[in-house]
């Protein structure tokens, strides 16, 4: 098939490009590069087309095939999108990306270089053609500036319409599209089918075929679905459309797998989705009010929305009572604290759903229970783990804000929202980071979550990069009894430098007895119930998130930090998770807590999962390395690997 039938087929509404969570990852680099290899003749792969029913399909053009299909394009997404966006001027209805990454690619005659539009070296210059121009236009549109570019010359005016005349042709140029069709082929199929043949490192999941099929026959599926990510990302919540779609998933047909969605009517789906988006709303307003937990830094156990949202479908969109929503939270925070959802999702998943359907709350701690060998209990030496991504920092939060814990200064319990100048929580170091690195302890040491405290900005900046031994000698003369309140060993000698592990594991049987402690209340119920939000309480925007300005977060500490994240943005790469924890992408286990990490690679949705981690043992590194995680140890390493990437897609 040529390109251009293929275009056709797009506007027609033949073949649809399907709209995968991911959209448009290309850079500008890739666009320029495509077109240069196009141009030179060499290969660029085939194309892989699905065709499912979609009798009520909504798609471009006059109508769909006589059958009733629509043929969805699996590999070669991005290059289709490619070509229709730079040939046709716009991209294709579907598009979610940066648009300016499809405009403005021009030729050198020259050079017969391609490159995007730089007015310093191109205004009014003839020797760069606009491509989409030439393609909108056809060779005749070039002729004139082609010919007084040539000054009379014949044979470079011959050789000026061949090379224009070869971008033309692009056009013409045939590719081989594979169709996997027939009524056996499930999602779970076709999906096994896809990445087995497709060899760029882009990975189709599930999720995206699933929504692919749905976005066929109900086209507003998705904008509709990104409509409430927006909404809970003005307030603070970042979530992905995949996370989204498995939670309406676990409410339409109590399973974990993707493959079920496939059974489910249009109608069913749209009722499911509104029923999913008031329940995610509902339980973050009820995480925020209960447990504290109200931004998305501290919202861990993502992977355990479904199993609640099912639960609250159960019993019409709200908790039937405090014992019910009290037992559920001391069930999911024990869920993140242990890695339930972070392995093998859907088996995990499986097991909680059904234990949900058949006995309720009580059911899904009989099963964690069981899975944790009989006891669910917070040890000291899990507070071991450091940096804000350890799974018991959003606890130690939640332990903040639960026991109304005291500003060092003020002495007012700290909560979300504080007004006034200077009022903002944060994160802060209770030893000095500068003073810790003075006497030699590791980045792993000094961010370890039994030294992080929260307190207001203003009370953070006061108390700056003093001695602890001197400046929580002060505090507690001042304000008796706020060091006990945020957990700190009251032994004066546990205050001098010298004794910070020991301060640590003191610190640490503090925060754990607190931790079980409150985890029994909830356990054992009902507490006095609060208020119960509503399914449409608007979830206010925070901007009281810890961030620790005044007292830098942990990633600021790597050299070349700063240049990296540079490069990143020049690139156009994905911006990383910073300060994250990374899992056995089999067991779940905690690997390490990663300075920045990619889980879906450097370019999104793309290539393999990179982790920033500049000190791991030798048993964290084969882990990664086991883990298929691309591990460098410096931002320096990894600025220099993304500026060899960018010199070989220059190159073409």
């Amino acid at each position: 098939m040529h390109i251009a039938q293929i275009l056709d087929k797009v506007d027609a509404g033949d073949i649809a490009l399907p709209e995968f969570q991911r959209g448009y990852v290309w850079t500008r680099d890739q666009v320029r590069g495509f077109f240069q290899s196009l141009y030179r003749g060499y290969p660029i792969g085939g194309f892989l087309t699905w065709s499912t029913k979609a009798e009520n399909a909504d798609t471009r053009g006059e109508k769909l095939a006589q059958d009733g299909t629509i043929h969805l394009l699996l590999d070669g997404q991005q290059r289709v999108t490619t070509l229709y966006g730079v040939t046709r001027g716009r991209p294709p209805r579907f598009f979610e990306g940066k648009a300016d990454t499809l405009t403005g690619l021009h030729f050198n005659l020259h050079t017969e270089a391609f490159e995007f539009y730089a007015p310093a070296k191109m205004k009014d210059n003839p020797v760069w053609v606009d491509v989409t121009a030439l393609f909108q236009g056809g060779l005749g549109s070039q002729l004139l500036a082609v010919t007084q570019l040539a000054a009379g010359d014949a044979t470079l005016q011959a050789s000026y319409i061949e090379r224009l005349n070869r971008i033309t042709q692009i056009k013409d140029r045939s590719v081989h599209v594979d169709e996997v069709t027939g009524d056996d082929k499930s999602i779970d199929v076709v999906v096994e089918i896809f990445n087995r043949v497709n060899s760029g490192g882009t990975k189709l999941s599930k999720g995206d075929l699933a929504l692919a099929a749905i976005c066929a026959a109900w086209p507003d599926a998705r904008p509709t679905m990104n409509q409430a990510l927006s909404s809970w990302s003005d307030a603070g919540f970042d979530f992905k459309l995949d996370w989204l779609l498995r939670n309406v998933n676990a409410v339409l047909t109590g399973e974990a797998q993707f493959s079920k969605l496939a059974d489910v009517q249009v109608s069913a789906f749209q009722t499911g989705l509104a029923e999913t988006i008031d329940a995610v709303a509902y339980l973050l307003n009820a995480l925020g009010g209960r447990l504290g937990l109200d931004h998305g830094r501290v919202l861990n156990g993502r992977g355990g929305f479904p199993v609640m949202s099912r639960l609250l479908h159960h019993h019409g969109g709200t908790f039937p009572d405090a014992m019910t929503r009290d037992r559920l939270f001391h069930w999911y925070v024990h869920s993140f604290l242990w890695g339930r959802h972070t392995g093998a999702t859907e088996t995990a998943l499986n097991q909680d759903l059904q234990a949900v359907d058949e006995g309720g709350v009580d059911g899904l701690i009989d099963v964690l229970r069981r899975n944790r060998g009989g006891h669910l209990v917070v040890r000291p030496d899990d507070f071991i783990g450091s940096s804000m991504g350890s799974r018991f920092y959003p606890l130690l939060y939640m332990l903040t804000r639960v026991y109304g814990a005291q500003d060092f200064v003020s002495g007012v319990p700290l909560r979300d929202g504080m007004l006034g100048r200077l009022s903002s929580l944060q994160v802060h170091h209770i030893f000095p980071k500068a003073r810790l690195y003075e006497h030699g302890y590791s980045r792993a040491e000094v961010n370890a979550v039994a030294n992080f405290c929260f307190l207001t900005q203003d009370t953070n900046l006061k108390v700056g990069a003093k001695k602890p031994v001197e400046y929580l000698a002060e505090i507690e003369n001042r304000m008796p009894g706020a060091l006990s309140t945020q957990w700190i060993p009251m032994d004066r000698d546990l205050w001098r430098i010298e004794n910070y592990p020991d301060f640590l594991a003191a610190r640490r049987e503090l925060l754990a007895k607190a931790a079980n402690e409150f985890l029994q209340v909830l356990h054992d119920g009902p507490s006095p119930m609060e208020l119960m939000p509503s399914a449409t309480t608007l979830i206010p925007k925070q901007s009281t998130s810890p961030v620790g300005s005044g007292d830098p977060d942990a990633e600021t500490d790597i050299p070349g930090f700063e240049d990296l994240l540079a490069t990143l943005e020049e690139a156009g790469l994905a911006k990383p998770e910073l300060d994250s924890e990374v899992s056995d992408p089999h067991t779940g286990a905690a690997v390490v807590v990663a300075a920045a990490y990619w889980p879906q690679g450097l370019q999104e949705e793309v290539g393999t999962p990179v982790v920033l981690a500049p000190d791991t043992t030798k048993e964290e590194q084969a882990a990664l390395e086991a883990g298929d995680y691309r591990l460098f140890h410096s931002a320096d390493s990894l600025r220099r690997f993304i500026d060899n990437l960018h010199m070989e897609q220059m190159a073409g």
